[in-house]
Parts: C-alpha cells; sequence; structure tokens
C-alpha cells in the first residue's frame, strides 16, 4: 500500500483527513488514485493510518482515516551526517540514499574546498528540494518520519554546534594513516550518538581537520580506495547501521 506524508493530521469529527500541495498532485496526476482507493498516511511526528480516498475537490483529497497502525521502530543508533555541500546531482543523491539507510539529521556545510559556497543563487530552493527527497525517501525505506537537514552552515560555525555533543565523533581524511573506522568501531563503543564528518570532492585541509580534532572529531580512514564524497558518506553510513544499527533484524530499540 502506497505511503504519503501530511504535515500533521488535522481530523473532522467524522474521521476526514485533508491531502493538499504535493502530496495531492502526486496521488491524482502521477498515480492516478481515485475514490475508494486505499493508502498509508503519515505524519511528521510519526503517526500512521490506513485511509481511503473519499471524495475528490479540485486538488485536495479528502480521505476517511480507519486503522491506526503500529509506527516502525526506531534505529538503536542515532547518526548525525555533517556532509561538504556538493554539485546539485551528487548532493541530490547523497541525501536520498543516506536517508534511506536511516540517518537521523543532515547537517551540510561549506569548507575551504568546496565548490559550492553559502548564499549561492537558489539556496533556498535547493533546501527546499533536499527535503522534499528526505519526504520520499522515507515513504521509500518506510522510515517513521523523514531525516532532518538543516540550513547550510561554515564548518567553523557546524564544529562549534558539536563541540559539546556526546556523540562518538568521526572525521573522514584520506591522509590518516593510523586509524581507521573498522577499528575504531571494534575498540570503542559507540552509545546511541554518532556524527560524521565527510568532506568535499577536494577533502579537508590540515588544518581543518586539527580543527575537527579539538572539537572532538577522530580523523579516521575508510581503507586506501579514493571514494568520491557522496560514495564515502554512503559508505560511511552503511557501515555503521551493519554494525551498530539496524542492518539487521534485532537492529532495532526494543
Amino acid at each position: 500500500m502506497r505511503r504519503f506524508f501530511v504535515e500533521k493530521f488535522v481530523r473532522t469529527a467524522d474521521g476526514f483527513c485533508l491531502i493538499s500541495g504535493s502530496e495531492a498532485r502526486h496521488i491524482l496526476k502521477v498515480l492516478r488514485m481515485g475514490r475508494g482507493d486505499h493508502l498509508i498516511l503519515m505524519d511528521r511526528a510519526g503517526e500512521r493510518y490506513e485511509a481511503c480516498i473519499d471524495s475528490i475537490e479540485g486538488m485536495e483529497v479528502i480521505v476517511r482515516l480507519s486503522e491506526k497502525l503500529e509506527a516502525p521502530a526506531l534505529s538503536s543508533m542515532e547518526i548525525t551526517l555533517c556532509p561538504a555541500l556538493l554539485k546539485s546531482g551528487p548532493m541530490d543523491y547523497l541525501i536520498e540514499k543516506i536517508s534511506e539507510l536511516g540517518v537521523v539529521r543532515i547537517m551540510p556545510f561549506y569548507s575551504q574546498r568546496t565548490v559550492i559556497k553559502a548564499g549561492s543563487p537558489n539556496g533556498s530552493n535547493k533546501l527546499r528540494r533536499w527535503r522534499e527527497i528526505a519526504v520520499s525517501s522515507a515513504k521509500q525505506s518506510d522510515r517513521i518520519t523523514p531525516v532532518e537537514i538543516s540550513e547550510p552552515a561554515a564548518f567553523t560555525e557546524m564544529l562549534k554546534h558539536l563541540r559539546g555533543s556526546d556523540a562518538l565523533k568521526v572525521i573522514l581524511w584520506e591522509r590518516e594513516d593510523s586509524r581507521d573506522l573498522k577499528d575504531l568501531l571494534r575498540q570503542s563503543m559507540p552509545g546511541h550518538h554518532f556524527a560524521g564528518l565527510v568532506g568535499p570532492e577536494g577533502g579537508f585541509t590540515s588544518a581543518e581537520v586539527d580543527d575537527a580534532a579539538k572539537a572532538g572529531f577522530i580523523p579516521v580512514s575508510l581503507g586506501k580506495r579514493t571514494l568520491r564524497a557522496e560514495t564515502a558518506a554512503i559508505a560511511l553510513v552503511a557501515i555503521l547501521q551493519y554494525e551498530r544499527g539496524d542492518l539487521g533484524i534485532q537492529g532495532v530499540i526494543d
């Protein structure tokens, strides 16, 4: 059964709910759904209901809510990923895939070697697009709520925000030659919180890695292969979810 999002459930006394905006357009124009079709409706608070389309008024869909459904269990690992800003295609792909993999929040940043800088044209449109991708990915992967995506910030501001976090914090650095992610995860027992920094295609400068280390980030390597930035981000999240998260039958909070 197809899944759709509303910002929040606004129910009438007789159990109806209105779907409007992009979700209604998708229902009517793309999927060609109509009266009597069943769907699952979710909101950003994690509630979900089975529903049936009762009527259509212009570009608004009125559904009758029926059974309240149990939401999927939460992942045992709360992951914050901080990726450097990339060009549109790679950045969209990164957000889509790490959303499907269960990242809780994404904090994009710009640094010395990022090609895309803050204040670039259509910046607000990009953020809106990323959040639309997050909603689509949440429906695809049946996660409780879409990933949180913050406004892009300067590298130094992002470090300042995370300095006091109790998360296990790592920064991927291709020049790190004494510690890799595999050994760190085997030697450390992270709790439920993890934060990862992934740099731009040009990598981090030595000064940026030093600043990150002062904020509690541990430099680690993903091995000898040279990975694209978006590939490194996806690999990092997949490894974390496999080792400590929900890529397994028992990988959820009881």
